[in-house]
């Protein structure tokens, strides 16, 4: 277990539902791929690097709603700036993606 935050700490969290556009495997990288994500009208599309390559193929994220951390600060990895974070649980053997039902507007905020 990780350590007990306040609920102010957890308020600094902005956590969205994101549609990804398009995805492909990185190039240069065994793990990452690239996903372009419609956060809708107030954030918009960003980049967003998910090392999934070992599981998962990039159609398994085209079209699909998922839950991803906006507020984490820009990364460089492989090349390219990751502009958050796709959430994402333990699975046995592999991290399991955590859909958001398509009904849910892009953007929306998850509390």
């Amino acid at each position: 277990m990780k350590d007990i935050i306040t609920f102010d700490d957890f308020m600094k969290l902005d956590i969205r539902i994101g549609e990804v556009t398009s995805a492909q495997n990185v190039e240069t990288s065994t793990k990452l791929i690239q996903l372009s994500v419609n956060f809708g009208e107030e954030i918009g599309t960003r980049t967003i690097l998910a090392g999934m390559q070992k599981w998962y193929a990039p159609e398994d994220f085209i079209n699909n709603k998922f839950l991803f951390l906006v507020n984490l600060a820009p990364k460089k990895m492989a090349g390219s700036e990751s502009q958050g974070m796709l959430m994402a649980a333990d699975g046995d053997d592999k991290p399991k993606l955590i859909e958001a039902p398509s009904d849910i507007p892009n953007g929306s905020m998850i509390r």
